[in-house]
Formats: C-alpha cells, sequence, structure tokens
C-alpha cells in the first residue's frame, strides 16, 4: 500500500492562517451584535419612552414614542411607560351628613399624560397610579359624601356621581392623569341604617293602612248619617200623610204587603189551604175562624 504523504509546514501554517480568521470574524461579530443591540431599543404599540441621561442631568424633557430608537449604552437608559387607558376600582368607607356610614365603590378609567411623563416620572416613578388614585379618591369621595344624607345618596345618586367625577378630574390633573371615567359600582350602608329603613317601610305601610281604615270609617258614618236623615224625612211624610188621609196610607201599605205575600207564595209548591171553622160548629157567618195557609215540606 501507498503511505500517505506527510503534512508539510506550508500547509499547516496555511490552516492556521485560516483558522485564525474565522474565529476572529466571529468575534467581530459577535461584538458588532452585541454593540448594535445595546445601541437601540424597541418601544410596543401603546407605550412610551422616557430617557435617563447620566450626562445630560437625568430625565430627559422629550417623550420617545412608538418605534425603534438609538441610544448611547452605559450613558443612557430608556424607562419605557405604559399609556394606555386602564380600570382602577377604588374602595371607601365613609360617612354621610347624617353620619351613617357607607361603603363606596369607584371605577375609574385613567391614563397618564403624555406630555407630562418625564415629570410624572421623575416625582412619582413607573407605580404612579398606586400612590395617586387611592389616595385622591379616598379624599374626594369622603368630601362629596359628607355633602348628602344617606337618602340623597340613593334618590341623587347621578348628581353624585358626576360631582366625585369632576372634583377626581380636576385632582387628576394636578398629577397629570387624565380621567376618562368614573362611576359608582356599588353603594351599601351599615346594617343598622337598613333596619331603619325597613321599620320607616313598616311604619309606613302601617300608616297608609290606619288612613284608610280612617276613610273607611268617615265614609260609612256619611252613609249612616244619609241613611237616617233619608229615614227620618220618610217617616216625616208617612206622618204627614197619615194626618192627611187619616188610616188610608195604613191600609195601602197593608194591601202592597198582602200582595207581596200572596206573589211569594204564589211561587211556593208546598202551599195548601186550609178553611177555618165557624162558631158552634156551624159553617158560615161572621164569626168563623179565617182560612189558613200552610208551607208543608215533604
Amino acid at each position: 500500500p501507498t503511505a500517505s504523504a506527510p503534512a508539510t509546514p506550508t500547509n499547516t501554517a496555511t490552516m492556521d492562517k485560516i483558522l485564525g480568521r474565522i474565529s476572529t470574524a466571529a468575534g467581530a461579530l459577535a461584538v458588532g451584535s452585541f454593540t448594535v443591540n445595546s445601541c437601540i431599543y424597541n418601544v410596543d404599540g401603546g407605550e412610551r419612552a422616557v430617557m435617563f441621561d447620566s450626562l445630560r442631568g437625568g430625565i430627559l424633557p422629550d417623550v420617545r414614542d412608538e418605534g425603534t430608537h438609538f441610544i448611547i449604552p452605559i450613558i443612557q437608559r430608556p424607562i419605557i411607560i405604559d399609556v394606555r387607558t386602564k380600570p382602577r376600582e377604588i374602595p371607601s368607607v365613609t360617612g354621610t351628613k347624617d353620619l351613617q356610614m357607607v361603603n363606596i365603590k369607584l371605577r375609574v378609567l385613567w391614563r397618564p399624560v403624555i406630555e407630562k411623563l418625564p415629570q410624572l416620572y421623575r416625582e412619582l416613578g413607573t407605580d404612579f397610579d398606586e400612590r395617586v388614585l387611592p389616595s385622591i379618591g379616598n379624599e374626594v369621595l369622603k368630601s362629596v359624601v359628607a355633602q348628602y344624607n344617606a337618602e340623597e345618596l340613593l334618590s341623587k345618586r347621578a348628581e353624585v356621581s358626576n360631582r366625585i367625577k369632576s372634583e377626581l378630574i380636576k385632582r387628576g390633573a394636578h398629577f397629570h392623569l387624565t380621567l376618562d371615567d368614573v362611576a359608582i359600582t356599588h353603594l351599601t350602608f351599615g346594617r343598622e341604617f337598613m333596619k331603619a329603613i325597613e321599620s320607616k317601610q313598616v311604619a309606613s305601610q302601617e300608616a297608609e293602612r290606619q288612613q284608610y281604615v280612617v276613610q273607611r270609617a268617615e265614609q260609612e258614618r256619611i252613609a249612616s248619617v244619609t241613611r237616617a236623615e233619608g229615614e227620618a224625612e220618610a217617616a216625616t211624610i208617612i206622618t204627614r200623610a197619615m194626618e192627611k188621609t187619616g188610616n188610608a196610607i195604613v191600609e195601602v201599605r197593608r194591601i202592597d204587603a198582602a200582595k207581596e205575600i200572596a206573589a211569594k207564595l204564589a211561587r211556593g209548591r208546598n202551599i195548601t189551604y186550609l178553611p177555618g171553622g165557624s162558631a158552634g160548629g156551624s159553617s158560615g157567618g161572621d164569626g168563623g175562624n179565617p182560612g189558613l195557609l200552610l208551607s208543608i215540606d215533604k
């Protein structure tokens, strides 16, 4: 078999140069990639960036919009801030004008003022909503609710909500926050007040019932008086008629009564007539007993 040719010093030197160049290129590429990544940053949709520059005195006054931007590594550092509208619920327990305790919750839609982001970050940091919204929300709730009675919070809920909204917008503008919407989502009172409302409703219903009873008694009294006046007037008329005609009106009434009785008996099925017997066993004559009409049940 033929033996392989031994590596010459020239071939070895060439391979070493090639490997050296490859490692140098790889190192340069890595350094370049790191340098490029360190010199650029991205701001996503719904976000803004403020720049901290250690050579220019801290936070710069301009705000960086969405997109890709350049920075100077080590010297500059971007701070990304979310500027989208977000909801926030603010609970509070406060007292009303008539010293009733109220548990109330607000739903607030808020967002930072973009032009004021450098000042906002410089004064409050990135968690400005945690520092500002609970404090101003409780302050406004306590000041507005204290101007209304407990019943007015229910009957004037829209008015109370509008006042809270206007006051919160004013307070939020002081901290560079925009409040898009403020609404009362929860409103409950203490147990004592709820019992008082139930007792008041029961008392109101009882008062209405008593008023109805009084009105009914009054109507019955008026009806009784009217009925008595009518009977008295009828008696007066009858008395005057008897004074003029004697017993004729009595006879007329008797005849009317007899007609009414005869009509009722005529409709009966079990009516039997028993003729009366004469005195001394004789038939006929004026001294005989009158006949009888009997209703016989079978």
